[in-house]
Parts: C-alpha cells; sequence; structure tokens
C-alpha cells in the first residue's frame, strides 16, 4: 500500500476502554430504580451496540416498554454530564497512533458514538489530533452503511481499496468490507457475550491492541 493509504478505526472498545464509565452511570441508575447492579463484565458485552442496548440488558426491558426512553435519555444525559474518569486508550493505542503520525501515514475515527460525547472524550485522553472524526452527524447512514469510511477516505485523500478499518463490532466489518477496505476485527473489543470475531469474516484478527501496531506494518508492506 502507498503512504497515502489510510488507517481507520471504531472507537469504543476498539481505540478507547469506555466501558467503565458506562458501569457506573448504569448501576447508578438501577440503584436509584430500587434495581440490583449489574457486573461489569455482562456490561461490557454491550457497550459497542449503543445505549439502548445497554439499557435493554441492564433493566431487562424491551424499547416498546413505557419506561425505556426516559431511563435511555438518562443514559445519555449523565454520561454527557460527566468528564470520562475511567475511560482510557487501550494499552499499545498511544504507541500505534505516534507511529502513524510519525511515518505520516492518514489515521482517522469512523464511529457510531454522537459528536457531543465523541470530541470531548478523545480530548480527555489526549487523542484529540486525530486527523478525521466521522460521527453520525456526518453521514446520512450510520455503520454497517459504508458511507462514513468512504467520507473519511475522501476527507484524508485515501482510496478506500488501499486503506484498512479496525473495530470490534461485525458491523465494523461490514463496513469496511462494503467499503472495500481490507478489515481488522479487534479481538480485545466489547464483543457479545458467546460471540466470536472468526466469523465476521475480516481480513485479520487482532487478539490484543498490543499487537496492532505490528500486524498493520506487516498489512502495509505487504501492499
Amino acid at each position: 500500500m502507498s503512504p497515502q493509504s489510510a488507517i481507520l478505526f471504531d472507537l469504543d472498545g476498539t481505540l478507547l476502554d469506555t466501558a467503565r464509565d458506562f458501569h457506573g452511570i448504569i448501576n447508578r441508575m438501577l440503584a436509584q430504580h430500587g434495581r440490583p447492579s449489574i457486573s461489569y463484565d455482562s456490561l461490557r458485552t454491550q457497550v459497542s451496540n449503543g445505549a439502548r442496548a445497554m439499557v435493554r440488558h441492564a433493566f431487562e426491558l424491551n424499547q416498546d416498554h413505557p419506561e425505556f426512553a426516559a431511563l435511555h435519555q438518562q443514559l445519555l444525559d449523565d454520561y454527557a454530564g460527566t468528564d470520562y474518569p475511567d475511560s482510557r486508550a487501550f494499552s499499545g493505542i498511544e504507541e500505534l497512533v505516534d507511529w502513524l503520525e510519525n511515518s505520516k501515514h492518514p489515521w482517522g475515527i469512523v464511529t457510531n458514538k454522537p459528536e457531543r460525547f465523541t470530541r470531548p472524550l478523545l480530548q480527555q485522553v489526549g487523542l484529540g489530533q486525530c486527523q478525521c472524526i466521522i460521527c453520525p452527524e456526518q453521514v446520512k447512514q450510520t455503520k454497517p452503511d459504508p458511507e462514513g469510511l468512504v467520507l473519511a477516505c475522501e476527507i484524508l485523500g485515501s482510496r478506500p481499496e488501499d486503506s484498512i478499518y479496525v473495530g470490534d463490532h461485525i458491523r465494523d466489518i461490514e463496513a469496511g468490507r462494503a467499503a472495500g477496505m481490507k478489515t481488522v476485527a479487534a479481538a480485545w473489543g466489547y464483543l457479545n457475550e458467546g460471540e466470536s470475531c472468526s466469523d465476521w469474516d475480516a481480513d485479520y484478527i487482532c487478539a490484543q491492541a498490543e499487537d496492532l501496531r505490528p500486524l498493520l506494518h506487516s498489512i502495509l508492506q505487504a501492499h
């Protein structure tokens, strides 16, 4: 691949470990409503599925339940009111970003996380220098639609077929494949209980975030 190959990433569960902030908020909400707390490991499986999934899982409610909309909004409001104290980059990600920038590889983030959470979070964890950030507000269709990935490549001056997308959810791999990109499944991320990323048809599977830099280097060198 050429030096202009873009390396794009999902956010929660791929670059950043954000589950503990959500876990704290969800358990406070459960206590307020007289419900028992939920374990971290149980909630972790739902983080990449989004706020609605976390509410469904923790409160055991369907979305058509009369209390669901208020609980969903409370989670969003409470999350917006934090400074993301327990969120951080996975081990090895900061070094990976330094390598990408030092080697002049364009890189960016394509996430289904709303912009009002994404940008402050990136500043908080020290990744505010990201060259391209695509959130739902920038596209008509979110992942698994490839629109955000194609847009990011356009912004970074790269061709999708020369670029790579890394994500921890099947929709990330589906979006990357639909865009014509090479895909890397982040096996360290927030997989659903009983789920295996080997079932996603990704081009590569990376077991740990620390292994991502040498894997990306080998992919770039091979093309």
